[in-house]
């Protein structure tokens, strides 16, 4: 049994290997809607298709109008929406009962529509439901009988923008002319095919459409983010160097929770380039290799996993009042890897796939646990910081207790910046179902990064490496803390100081854990006797 367990461990790794190497060579398409064989669903009397919706830029110059022999360097400065080799099939059934000598024998349409003109499209003016045109409103309008009724705007009579296709005879597939539709307005726009003819019922669409903004292939909604990437990985680099001028310069006064801290800005500031240059790669190419962006997100939820990590052993006293987390190490790992490969799986799905695919339920799905986990970080941190707290107090460690209140009243207020935070993003998607609100909702995501980078820089300023360091580094009872907790420098004083601080500890030790919070209950009594 324990040879053929190996074996298929081995051939587990093999395997996962090679899906990583293919993962690492494949193209990711973004702004490229691909349709690949999907069918089209019936609502009301009409069958239709989402091909898609983006937030889109205006175009900055405006000399070209739906021309099929548009390239992209003619259309530079252009917001457009083209179609490459959209094809529909339909079924044998439908060709079979279609004369072989009529031209016109199926009509499908393309229609673009601006989100807030959604309701141009269909009978809602005559308080209809219906999408297709009938005989009887075809009275009361100008609209075609089988054709999707739209109610043409005013200002814009060319919008919502109608490209029709028609299979010939009985073929059983046919292909749109090549269409490039510019865009003279900025706005979420949303792309339907849709047939009204029942015949057609169970044809398919295949090709792809490509979104493109003025200033590159970028939606609408992720285009600020590069440069607020770019902007964010200068102010990793300028923390960065101050914090290695100071480690450089008090080097013999650091400690290991310094080298961590510097690990945290150094996983910022790559986190912040990849992002940087995956956004530009994507903006001037239209795709997204998987590869770049598979490390661009990994690193994330390092930089993520060993943030809250630090933000763990910093609240537990580690470097200041224990020089080891004890029995704790194990349960703290633990947990930093289960963040992980949450975190990981979450941001995988978010970054890898179509931009209009993604799934409301395993979006939730894959949420949940990343949510769980830090809503229990946030118990961890302050449990421990209690305990670290009446542990200084009992102590009298005056300077270390100080700091920690600072550290503790910087936290929480982040806290309930977080908190604010969730319950605005909350609204802000509930108030905006339609994504109109698009040229703004990148500061979501940026509030997050701008959060994390202003407690690290808080962390910074409470740890940074000092003259004096034995002030806020951990040290021998009878030594370091003796001159902060006011102990007569006298040698019977020392005696008598070392003597209190001694029944102190034995006292601590001898009671129960203050630590006893449901978070590692009885492992600080094993820690304070590893210290």
């Amino acid at each position: 049994m324990q040879k053929r367990k190996y074996f298929s461990d081995k051939w587990w790794w093999v395997g996962f290997l090679v899906e990583f190497v293919l993962l690492c060579g494949s193209i990711v398409d973004a702004s490229v809607h691909d349709y690949r064989g999907e069918g089209f669903i019936p609502q009301s009397n009409s069958f239709f298709l989402h091909g898609g919706s983006e937030g889109l830029f205006a175009s900055k110059v405006h000399d070209v109008k739906d021309n099929p022999s548009s390239d992209d360097r003619s259309l530079k400065g252009k917001s457009f929406i083209r179609f490459d080799s959209v094809t529909f099939v339909r079924t044998k059934a439908a060709t079979d009962s279609v004369d072989e000598m009529q031209r016109n024998a199926g009509l499908v349409e393309a229609i673009i529509v601006e989100e807030k003109d959604r309701d141009r499209i269909g009978g809602s003016f005559w308080k209809s439901n219906l999408i297709c045109c009938t005989k009887d409103l075809s009275k009361l309008s100008n609209c075609k009988t089988g054709e999707v009724i739209i109610h043409q705007n005013q200002d814009k009579p060319e919008w919502p923008k109608r490209i029709q296709t028609f299979f010939n005879g009985n073929d059983e597939e046919v292909t749109m002319d090549p269409h490039t539709v510019e865009i003279d307005a900025a706005g979420m726009y949303n792309l339907y095919f849709v047939f009204c003819d029942r015949k057609l019922n169970g044809t398919i669409i295949r090709g792809r459409t490509v979104w493109r903004n003025p200033g590159g292939y970028l939606p609408g909604k992720m285009a600020p983010l590069m440069t607020f990437f770019g902007s964010m990985s200068l102010a990793y680099l300028a923390l960065g160097l101050v914090w290695f001028i100071r480690f450089v310069q008090l080097w013999e006064y650091t400690s290991q929770l310094h080298n961590y801290i510097a690990a945290v800005i150094a996983l910022g500031m790559f986190e912040m380039s990849i992002w940087y240059f995956e956004y530009a790669n994507f903006n001037s190419t239209g795709s997204r290799p998987m590869g770049i962006t598979f490390w661009a997100v990994t690193f994330t939820c390092i930089k993520k996993t060993v943030s809250r990590l630090l933000l763990l052993v910093v609240s537990m006293g580690y470097g200041v009042v224990k020089p080891t987390l004890g029995g704790m190490t194990s349960k703290v790992l633990l947990l930093g890897l289960i963040y992980f490969i949450a975190s990981e799986a979450l941001e995988l799905f978010e970054h890898l796939g179509n931009i209009n695919d993604l799934s409301g339920k395993t979006k939730l799905f894959l949420a949940l646990p990343v949510t769980f986990l830090d809503a229990w970080f946030i118990l961890w941190i302050f449990s421990s910081l209690s305990a670290t707290l009446e542990k200084l107090q009992t102590r009298r460690s005056a300077a270390k207790l100080g700091l920690y209140r600072k550290f503790t009243n910087s936290l929480a207020i982040f806290v309930l910046l977080s908190i604010a935070w969730v319950g605005y993003e909350l609204y802000f998607n509930a108030s905006d179902p339609s994504n109109e609100l698009w040229q703004i909702a990148w500061i979501i995501p940026a509030f997050w990064t701008l959060l994390s980078y202003s407690l690290l820089l808080v962390i910074c300023v409470l740890w940074a490496p000092s003259h004096n360091p034995t002030r806020y580094a951990y040290s021998e009872e009878t030594g370091g803390d003796s001159d902060e907790e006011g102990i007569s420098l006298t040698s019977s004083g020392v005696s008598v100081g070392g003597d209190v601080t001694s029944k102190l500890e034995r006292k601590e030790r001898k009671g129960p854990s203050v630590t006893d919070h449901g978070y590692g209950t009885g492992d600080d009594l094993e820690e304070d006797k590893q210290e």
